[in-house]
């Protein structure tokens, strides 16, 4: 199977579910994300970081309900994990940092908090609240900060019900393009 069946498969096998709190499936999250990448002129890795950021979620058993999550489930680690071995650092990266991005916004930008959905304000909670100056300072000095900031903001607007997207197929060739040969 290839990396874009596999991923086309996990969406099709999960994707369907409702995305924690939000009235859009973890699908329709996905390719809204990566729609509003396009729609800034992203370069094609970050449409495709955008498109996959939260495939963590996908991987993992967690709870469906969002008042059942007393944890939080690093779901940008394991996904970042998962993607390395298939992709560039240019894509995984972005997602990795994802999570920390929303925790730097929220230190960072005074009226970025207010714009979170209910469903991220309670996972801010479980991911650490905003970050500390030490941890804004980290956080910068990240290769990819830049980039993940840009995915987090499209995260935060793909939540959007009844949006018409490209459908998931449709990113197929991106995806098979974007694939590193084996290590």
């Amino acid at each position: 199977m290839s990396v874009a069946e596999e991923i086309l498969a996990i969406y099709a096998a999960r994707g369907a579910g409702a995305y924690f709190g939000e009235r859009v499936s973890m699908t329709e999250h996905a390719l809204q994300t990566a729609y509003f990448a396009r729609q800034a002129g992203a370069p094609e890795s970050l449409v495709l970081a955008a498109l996959l950021h939260d495939i963590g979620h996908l991987l993992a058993q967690i709870p469906d309900d969002l008042a059942d999550w007393t944890a939080d489930a690093h779901h940008e680690a394991s996904g970042a994990r998962w993607l390395a071995q298939r992709f560039q650092p240019g894509i995984c990266e972005p997602v990795r940092l994802h999570v920390a991005a929303k925790r730097y916004l929220c230190a960072t930008d005074a009226q970025y908090l207010a714009r979170l959905s209910p469903a991220s304000v309670h996972t801010l909670k479980l991911q650490g609240g905003p970050m500390s100056a030490h941890e804004v300072a980290q956080f910068e000095s990240e290769r990819y900060f830049t980039e993940a900031v840009r995915v987090r903001r499209w995260d935060d607007a793909g939540k959007v019900a009844g949006l018409k997207t490209p459908q998931l197929a449709e990113y197929r060739t991106l995806i098979a393009g974007s694939v590193e040969p084996a290590r």
